[in-house]
């Protein structure tokens, strides 16, 4: 069998080792709680724990999160398997989806908590990680994979 929708297996990829080398980095560098201003105010790189979904909602609900994210991953890759060939932006955004949630899941299985570290503290948004990243460009690609697939109206 012939791997198909290259540019799926690729995204995914690089999306969940980025994620994981930027929570190891943080995780060996900082001690929980710790902050590191790279613009003061504006953001830093801020090492906490969250054992809920975004925002941390639902905290402490971490257990059906494991599956959650699981069931995404093994429906991502069955559709890029046996599926039909994907776009561009579906591969791209379904690439991305899925090395952020089996980045965010991997967390999840073994700690018990998703590490995050992004701190935009000018708009006063959660802390989140890469894998929370590559999860919301993923939907974006999704959304103009969407646009384009939407049939244009007859001039009249």
């Amino acid at each position: 069998m012939r791997l198909k929708n290259h540019l799926f297996w690729l995204a995914a990829f690089i999306a969940f080792f980025i994620d994981q080398v930027t929570k190891y980095w943080v995780v060996q560098t900082f001690k929980l709680g710790q902050t590191l201003p790279i613009l003061q105010d504006i953001f830093h790189f801020t090492y906490v724990t969250n054992t809920g979904a975004a925002f941390s909602i639902l905290s402490g609900k971490v257990e059906w999160l494991r599956w959650l994210s699981l069931g995404v991953s093994l429906v991502l890759i069955c559709l890029a398997l046996f599926g039909s060939l994907l776009n561009f932006w579906d591969q791209l955004g379904y690439g991305l989806i899925l090395g952020g949630a089996m980045g965010n899941g991997i967390d999840r299985f073994i700690l018990g908590y998703v590490v995050d570290f992004l701190d935009f503290r000018l708009i006063n948004f959660a802390v989140f990680n890469m894998a929370d990243s590559f999860i919301s460009i993923g939907i974006v690609c999704l959304l103009i994979a969407s646009w384009q697939k939407t049939p244009s109206s007859p001039n009249r």
